[in-house]
């Protein structure tokens, strides 16, 4: 079986695409071979309408980053954002920049083995950026990280991007990080693309039910079954056929409510109060409430319809 079949993207200049999906659907894959680990069987990689395919891969002018960042242990981190500037008076004052950039300054004499994960993925950073690449390939570069961190660099990835302008490719298989870093979102499964879109559209209008299953949304109805009527009414056009796909959190407690359920269990978040309601038509769903609501199991309860998680998805 083809890692990778019937790919054709592109990415404008200054623009971070996301490679997004399940682990083994080929996008690591399509990252090697636009870097040019690996030589495709069939098609083509192009670089301003030239064929890469024989060009190596430190003749490509990309710049690669890596889960683990694979940071030289034997250099401090300037002699590890430095590595691939020319020698000279500039060089320090480009190295300072950088390691301010990504939220390290001062910190030029730090021996690689006092950072943290998150400043080993910074110091990474600016080393990929400092040639000046025209292209960034980043394969999982935060997945080693946990969540909190991995939330908190994505927006200061996005950020150091947006500020140097670089063209981008961004590999990841957590769909927050994709919606925080990219301008573009291409959902891969087994080897194919299945959409691409803004983060806002493949939200808004997923491909198919398949996708909005990955993208986290948790029940389906069709449109035209009266259970439906809520959340037709809910969008300022109401679709006639295909799928509604509600998101978590798709219904809201609210005293004016049009639909009603019954709670079945409380859960309490930071910044909210998750229930599982058994709503007729919609089965059991994941529902919100301010901090602190509370209510028995088997309690009915009013629902309103948010409308920003719900989608339309074909049938």
């Amino acid at each position: 079986r083809r890692a990778v079949d019937g790919v054709d993207l592109d990415v404008p200049p200054g623009q971070v695409l996301a490679l997004l999906g399940p682990s083994g659907c080929g996008k690591s894959s399509l990252l090697r071979a636009v870097a040019g680990l690996e030589r495709p069987a069939a098609g083509h990689v192009t670089w301003d309408g030239a064929d890469l395919g024989p060009v190596p891969v430190h003749r490509r002018g990309f710049g690669l980053l890596f889960q683990d960042g694979q940071l030289f242990a034997h250099r401090d981190v300037a002699g590890n954002v430095g590595y691939g500037l020319p020698r000279g008076a500039g060089r320090a004052g480009e190295v300072a920049r950088l390691l301010d950039l990504v939220g390290l300054p001062g910190s030029q004499q730090r021996d690689v083995a006092t950072l943290s994960g998150g400043e080993r993925q910074r110091v990474a950073l600016a080393r990929s950026l400092a040639p000046r690449p025209r292209l960034l390939l980043l394969d999982e570069p935060l997945s080693a990280l946990d969540r909190a961190l991995r939330e908190r660099l994505a927006t200061d990835l996005r950020a150091v991007l947006e500020t140097t302008g670089t063209t981008a490719v961004f590999v990841t298989h957590d769909q927050d990080e994709a919606f925080a870093v990219a301008d573009r979102i291409a959902v891969m499964a087994a080897g194919r693309l299945s959409q691409v879109a803004t983060p806002a559209e493949l939200w808004r209008a997923p491909a198919s039910a398949a996708v909005a299953r990955f993208l986290g949304y948790e029940a389906f109805l069709p449109v035209d079954e009266p259970a439906a009527a809520p959340l037709r009414a809910a969008l300022a056009r109401g679709p006639h056929d295909g799928l509604f796909a509600l998101a978590p959190g798709a219904l809201v407690v609210h005293e004016d409510g049009v639909v009603t359920g019954t709670v079945r269990r409380l859960h309490t978040r930071r910044g909210r109060t998750e229930l599982e309601v058994d709503v007729p038509g919609l089965g059991l769903l994941t529902a919100r409430a301010p901090v602190g609501w509370w209510a028995q199991a088997g309690q009915p309860v009013r629902l309103a319809v948010d409308p920003t998680a719900l989608a339309h998805v074909p049938d």
